[in-house]
């Protein structure tokens, strides 16, 4: 029996089959955009960590700031006895982030973690309950975050019932046949038979739909949820978490539109790989709490808080905004390229801003027809080439490539031809 093999029937044994798992193959070591297994194997990584690892595995800078750290403290609590990293991080996102006048932070450990307290805070600022949100989108496993979350399988199978007073609309995509129109009209449905609007608090949305399939919210459907919000008193939330720190060719997703939520949420390469999330907004809306209600033992860790500094370095000293953008442009080309080749399986929808891309297996070239099988076989026949992918989207089709953006070229042309490799007919 393989070291793999051996591993996976002790995970088995030892842990419960509700943590699923995309490949069968153990990490021993990581540098960059690289990862070998327990067997020695190397493969090339574009999953990411699920978009974690914008600045690679193990990056020098991020590890000399936790190594400084823990040589000071590990842990204190922030409610306790607090550290300045904590502030300066805070000062630092405060600054970067795209919100109308005087902004502020709080920091947490995941990202449903943020978005529940986003939640929390927007409850607490407007007196109302209600929260909606679309469908295709993904906020979490927690009570709260799967109520938000527009896709019950595999979340929320089992756990219901949902927390009340979360609606959904459906969420603009033409594969799917729904306009910007179908969504807004469907909001004022909500208005009318389910919810009225001064009894919502926040509208909350991904800019680019992670999970959802990497579907990027048109900018008219924001401008109009802008305005519907400033109408009704109702907070914007934009969720960052997948799409945030130069991913998408922008520091933020939201960046792409012409509009400046109340509320971010962001997580994932917010630390480099290191349990950080936070919630970003208006100074008075973030203040509308009170003391004590907000908070975590192990939020804003200083190590993490040390890390994510340096991230922000980095991306700033590499420019890892504009890398993006390259990354993307490159990685398109390649795909289009394949697309037209007879002898690929047949691909379509290649999209995403920056290098937050993403494309459709389906059965017939020149179709929408989604084929999750195929989907599956394109993954493991990937990894057999040494290649690690992620698939997603609402009917499991999609296949999002998440490269570290401080790949170099050479490594992102290796594991482009172990894509085509895999996408072979």
């Amino acid at each position: 029996m393989s070291l793999n093999a051996e591993l996976m029937r002790r995970r088995d044994a030892a842990v419960p089959r509700g943590v699923g798992h995309a490949h069968p193959v153990f990490t021993a070591h990581a540098e960059n955009a690289e990862l070998w297994d327990v067997e020695g194997k190397r493969y090339i990584d574009f999953a990411g960590g699920i978009a974690v690892l914008n600045t690679g595995h193990r990056h020098p800078k991020v590890m000399a700031a936790v190594a400084a750290q823990l040589s000071h403290f590990t842990h204190t609590c922030f409610q306790v006895s607090p550290y300045e990293s904590y502030i300066a991080l805070a000062e630092r996102l405060n600054a970067l982030v795209p919100i109308e006048g005087p902004a502020k932070t709080i920091f947490f450990t995941t990202g449903a973690e943020a978005l529940e307290n986003a939640v929390k805070i927007a409850r607490a600022a407007t007196g109302r309950a209600g929260i909606i949100t679309f469908a295709g989108g993904y906020h979490g496993r927690t009570m709260m975050t799967l109520s938000m979350t527009g896709k019950t399988s595999p979340y929320k199978k089992k756990f219901g019932p949902m927390p009340a007073e979360v609606y959904h609309a459906p969420f603009p995509h033409a594969p799917f046949g729904v306009t910007v129109q179908d969504s807004l009209r469907a909001i004022d449905m909500l208005f009318r038979a389910d919810i009225e609007p001064d009894r919502v608090a926040a509208i909350v949305l991904e800019p680019v739909q992670g999970e959802g399939g990497f579907i990027q919210a048109p900018d008219e459907l924001l401008i109009a949820l802008r305005a519907l919000c400033d109408k009704h008193g109702i907070l914007l939330v934009v969720d960052e978490v997948q799409t945030g720190f130069a991913r998408t060719g922008k520091m933020f997703g939201i960046e792409h539109a012409s509009v400046k939520p109340d509320i971010m949420t962001v997580a994932k390469s917010l630390a480099g790989g290191f349990p950080l999330s936070g919630v970003i907004g208006r100074a008075a809306i973030m203040d509308a709490a009170e003391p004590g209600g907000l908070g975590g033992t192990y939020a804003g860790s200083p190590i993490a808080c040390a890390a994510a500094l340096a991230v922000l370095d980095v991306i700033e000293e590499e420019g890892l905004v504009e890398r993006a953008n390259m990354i993307g442009a490159r990685m398109k080309a390649r795909l289009e390229t394949i697309a037209r080749k007879n002898n690929a399986i047949p691909i379509a929808a290649i999209r995403g801003p920056g290098a937050m891309v993403a494309f459709d297996v389906v059965k017939t070239r020149g179709t929408d027809e989604p084929d999750a099988e195929t989907t599956k076989r394109v993954l493991s026949m990937a990894r057999e080439h040494g290649l690690i992918l992620l698939s997603c989207g609402v009917y499991g089709n999609a296949i999002r490539l998440l490269v570290p953006l401080t790949v170099s070229d050479e490594l992102l042309d290796e594991g482009l031809d172990m894509l085509e490799m895999a996408l072979a007919a």
